[in-house]
């Protein structure tokens, strides 16, 4: 066990055991999302991206443009 914590020492897990208990937690948080916090700072930053979106005017290009012009520079 971490001295500061009741958790074990994750740094002794090798890097693979280490990411599948990530994808475990994340499994386990993702199937009850409404229940995950929203921090105010990511609903300002949403709110300020959306008002500059709809400030630009430009609302960019369909996606299959995008995608043939990336293979022609490709």
């Amino acid at each position: 066990m971490n001295a500061d914590s009741r958790l074990p020492d994750f740094s002794r897990l090798s890097v693979d055991e280490r990411l599948d208990l990530m994808d475990r937690i994340w499994e386990s948080l993702s199937s009850n999302p409404e229940a995950i916090p929203v921090p105010d700072w990511h609903l300002a930053e949403i709110a300020r991206r959306a008002a500059s979106f709809a400030a630009d005017g430009n609302r960019g290009r369909p996606i299959e443009e995008v995608v043939a012009d990336i293979k022609r520079r490709l």
